[in-house]
């Protein structure tokens, strides 16, 4: 590395003198990437490590709470996390997206003033076919005089994290990062072992014609997504007057760094199917932390109906509508729904 390289860790300490992290959060966040550098070595393995394939349990797949069978790197990445994150001394608990209810740090640990949520490995349907997939994670403060927290104390909506990041494993490893003051993404060397920096200050471009969905549910689309991705699909003899691109990959973390690296929108609406669980994507796991990492970045994040990280969960699995990225066009879509909407 270069004398001018800037490692996480050097990135880290420069925050944490410029006031904008403490000693704690710097040790969360440094636990985080070194649990994601050895997820991302058993990624990387895939067939030769023995790590492809369905979890099994008493012989038949394994299901989480989601009611989604687990893959073996789903249970092995949430392992990870956990065993990484529990003798610290930075966390008070921590809650997962594989797992039912939220777990306080154990009584024969230290706990520390933060709470941690993640989705181990997003898009992991995504595995065995050697598709990007990626670690999300979200850090929130934990309430004055908890010692012991409980799935309520994570109940906080997406405006009280103090960080939030994603790494996603595919040709390269990347941490992407907001501690609050911009969205900075780190590069791993893999012959150092270190994350080093390699874009500061992540700007997503207001305007677009790019959007991510995933089209094979447009009939059960609501009315006011219709007409939104119709007018696009019109291009430029339609009422927005430009083309547009559809991209889709199907795993949240490579959709969301396209768009963070180039702009664009991705969107995953209410429709008929999901309806009932109030969306398709988890608040506290996904949505919350990527629509921190956007607005960081100068972009947008919506339910479709309000912004998201004003929403207050009522769940540790809560499941909401998603719109974000470019922000002209997030706003564009929410037009589209309030103009429905309105009597």
């Amino acid at each position: 590395m270069s004398s001018t390289t800037i490692s996480l860790t050097r990135f880290l300490i420069e925050e944490q003198r410029a006031g904008r992290i403490n000693p704690d959060l710097r040790l969360l966040v440094e636990v985080v990437a070194r649990a994601c550098k050895r997820i991302s070595i058993a990624v990387g393995k895939g067939a030769l490590g023995g790590v492809l394939g369905d979890a099994l349990s008493a012989g038949e797949a394994s299901i989480n709470v989601q009611g989604e069978a687990q893959k073996k790197l789903d249970v092995l990445s949430n392992e990870i996390l956990m065993e990484a994150n529990a003798w610290g001394g930075h966390l008070a608990g921590l809650a997962s997206e594989e797992m039912d209810t939220s777990h306080p740090i154990p009584d024969k640990y230290p706990r520390g003033n933060y709470l941690l949520l993640f989705d181990p490995l997003d898009g992991s349907s995504n595995i065995d076919v050697n598709i990007s997939v990626g670690t999300i994670f979200s850090v929130l403060r934990c309430p004055d005089g908890v010692t012991n927290p409980g799935d309520e104390h994570f109940l906080q909506p997406g405006s009280a994290q103090v960080a939030a990041g994603y790494c996603t494993y595919g040709p390269s490893t990347m941490l992407v990062l907001t501690v609050g003051h911009g969205t900075h993404a780190f590069t791993l060397d893999r012959e150092v072992g270190s994350f080093v920096l390699t874009t500061r200050g992540m700007k997503i471009p207001e305007e677009t014609r790019e959007f991510a969905v995933n089209v094979s549910n447009q009939r059960f689309w609501e009315a006011p997504m219709q007409a939104y991705v119709g007018d696009m699909l019109a291009g430029k003899e339609g009422p927005r007057g430009k083309d547009f691109n559809m991209r889709w990959v199907a795993s949240m973390v490579a959709d969301v760094h396209r768009i963070l690296t180039r702009g664009g929108i991705f969107s995953y609406p209410l429709d008929s199917k999901c309806a009932p669980k109030g969306g398709k994507l988890r608040l506290m796991y996904e949505a919350n932390p990527m629509s921190l990492l956007v607005e960081q970045a100068g972009g947008a994040a919506s339910t479709g109906r309000m912004r998201m990280l004003d929403v207050q969960p009522t769940g540790l699995h809560m499941r909401v509508p998603v719109f974000m990225g470019s922000k002209a066009e997030v706003e564009t879509a929410v037009r589209y729904h309030a103009e429905h909407d309105a009597p």
